[in-house]
């Protein structure tokens, strides 16, 4: 089985964080979104994964690297492409082209889940979904009396289904998937000026093919910063036990820590409470601060800092008072020496 992940976007929504990191390589709990999506996939999968396809725009060449990496650490094979116009979700896919033979999950790389099922592989295909409670912001899907998928619908104005799409699909047939990409493309059929998705699924569907249902029991957003910091927690959350031991590098001194946390290799914490639900990246140094629910990233430095449902990225630099921040790479905020 493939794995194969459109990340070509800016991540617009979760700047400054984007500006000079792609969203998917944003830390949660200490890894990559990116490497938590695929781990969680291969697990749910349930058998070996052989290649993992990313798409990406114009990361360069650290982040292609880091990718690379993030793939052979589950023994599979990383291979890059690059999506250079957004033209939609089906462009992204036909752009992994020489990737795409046998069978493949395609998942968008904006989204976690917490799934408990196994994926079946003897339907054509398997779209998973979460039950939400206003599904006219989703593409949502109808069902049959089989369990079997009936119509695909975007954002539906009055209830069909609360059965809300998710990002992550499974095809028995790439090829199969991939002919249908090339005939809208071909014949430039596009909804809202982008080669979409949904439009290939329902062209498989009427021609027979059988989608059924993987449901999830939480799916996780990172689109913004306080999604992103509430995915945070969540996942600090259902992994505490992982959580729950700190590494010999990290020097913790007269503070307090309230698990479940994070806490990353040669952090620095002195003088502190933190936690509940707070990553702190490597190399961080926290000084005489009240931190809860917040993401912290590397090497950055925070003193005197009473914070909460906050996010700070790399190499920062936070003097100063209570407050939710929301703090880019290499950014400066100083409450203490202006006084």
């Amino acid at each position: 089985m493939k794995i194969i992940v459109p990340m070509a976007g800016r991540g617009s929504r979760l700047r400054p964080h984007t500006l000079t990191v792609p969203k998917p390589l944003i830390p949660i709990g200490g890894k990559p979104i990116v490497q938590r999506l695929v781990e969680d996939i291969a697990k749910v999968a349930g058998q070996k994964i052989e290649e993992i396809a990313f798409i990406v725009g114009d990361f360069g060449s650290e982040v292609e690297e880091s990718l690379i990496k993030i793939a052979e650490k589950l023994g599979a094979k990383g291979s890059i492409y690059v999506q250079d116009k957004p033209l939609g979700t089906a462009h992204a896919i036909k752009c992994a082209a020489d990737s795409m033979q046998g069978d493949v999950v395609v998942a968008f790389a904006d989204t976690l889940f917490r799934a408990d099922f196994q994926l079946d592989t003897e339907s054509d295909g398997v779209i998973w979904v979460k039950a939400v409670e206003d599904p006219s912001a989703f593409g949502v899907v109808k069902l049959d009396d089989a369990g079997y998928i009936t119509d695909f619908v975007e954002k539906p104005k009055e209830f069909v289904s609360d059965l809300a799409i998710i990002g992550i699909y499974y095809f028995k047939s790439a090829e199969k998937l991939m002919s249908e990409i090339n005939y809208i493309m071909d014949n430039d059929i596009r909804e809202g000026g982008e080669f979409q998705l949904t439009t290939c699924l329902e062209n498989l569907r009427q021609k027979g093919a059988k989608f059924s249902l993987g449901k999830v029991d939480d799916w996780m957003d990172c689109g913004n910063k306080n999604a992103t910091v509430e995915t945070n927690s969540k996942i600090l959350n259902y992994e505490k036990d992982e959580f729950a031991k700190f590494p010999a590098s990290a020097k913790i001194e007269n503070s307090l820590i309230i698990p479940p946390c994070f806490i990353g290799e040669n952090a620095e914490i002195i003088n502190s409470k933190i936690g509940p639900n707070v990553s702190v990246g490597n190399g961080t140094k926290i000084l005489d601060s009240n931190i809860v629910n917040s993401l912290i990233q590397e090497q950055s430095t925070i003193s005197c800092g009473n914070l909460q449902n906050s996010m700070i990225g790399n190499y920062a630099h936070y003097y100063g008072v209570s407050g939710e921040i929301s703090l880019g790479d290499y950014s400066v905020l100083d409450f203490i020496s202006k006084g």
